[in-house]
């Protein structure tokens, strides 16, 4: 049996972080790096791609790869697992966290460009992603597919719908992954409730506030809070995890 420290090593592995310049996606990032792999940095933005991979790689040793990445566009999701390819030859964990939550004054005032743009960034660019690497994974060394989505795809509400529907989908195509290249590939499901990130910074202090009164952790999530689960769900120490749906949100939704 190998100990725990080596349970949670990933040494020599390279893993994708999709979302990756800021928020939960950041913290996975730097997380994954002091476990010990070289990360893929991705997001729209490649100057803040670059600020968090030059971080990533002072605070960890390890090195951090920017790339540019839209994931709602199928081509730039060809590229960014090409790129990763061709720097590292390999990638072991692909973590498809990118995600957007537009905000609408009621149902009826959702347009088809924001419903569109909502399910291609939250649901399509992930199937790309994961039917690539994936794919790749099953040719080589086998790896580990993680899939941010919500708590409140279990349980959605008029003013999110259209991100809880798309996240919701994601959540199917994790299940369906998990029967696809297993035993090599592994795909689980990380469900956070909600976080101290862009998302939440229209709701302001006060209704964070109130969200952190009802939880029974007395507080909304932080970005290190989801390190964790993600390094574990990365590397050996989850070999027969696979498939698993894992609420990452204070005990709020534990009646489900």
């Amino acid at each position: 049996m190998k100990p725990p420290a080596e349970l949670f090593d990933l040494t020599g592995r390279v893993a994708i972080v999709t979302g990756g310049s800021r928020g939960i996606g950041r913290a996975i990032a730097e997380g994954l790096a002091a476990a010990g792999a070289d990360v893929v940095v991705a997001s729209r933005k490649l100057p803040a791609c670059e600020t968090a991979a030059k971080e990533i790689e002072a605070s960890t040793g390890r090195r951090a790869l920017p790339v540019a990445c839209h994931v709602g566009d199928w081509d730039d999701c060809d590229r960014l697992v090409e790129t990763t390819y061709d720097a590292f030859g390999r990638c072991d964990v692909l973590v498809n966290n990118a995600g957007v939550a537009p905000l609408y004054a009621d149902l009826p005032s959702v347009t088809r460009e924001l419903y569109d743009k909502t399910h291609a960034v939250n649901a399509a660019g992930p199937f790309r992603l994961a039917a690539l690497a994936g794919t790749r994974m099953a040719e080589g060394d086998g790896g580990s597919i993680i899939n941010v989505t919500t708590a409140g795809s279990l349980r959605p509400n008029p003013d999110d719908l259209p991100y809880a529907m798309a996240k919701a989908a994601l959540n199917a195509l994790t299940l369906g992954l998990a029967g696809t290249w297993a035993p090599k590939v592994r795909a689980n499901l990380v469900l956070p409730g909600a976080f101290d990130t862009d998302i939440t910074k229209p709701w302001g202090p006060d209704n964070k506030a109130r969200a952190g009164e009802i939880n029974p952790m007395k507080r909304i999530g932080l970005p290190q809070d989801m390190v964790g689960v993600c390094v574990f769900l990365a590397g050996a120490a989850s070999a027969y995890v696979n498939g698993a749906q894992v609420l990452v949100d204070g005990g709020l939704f534990r009646s489900l």
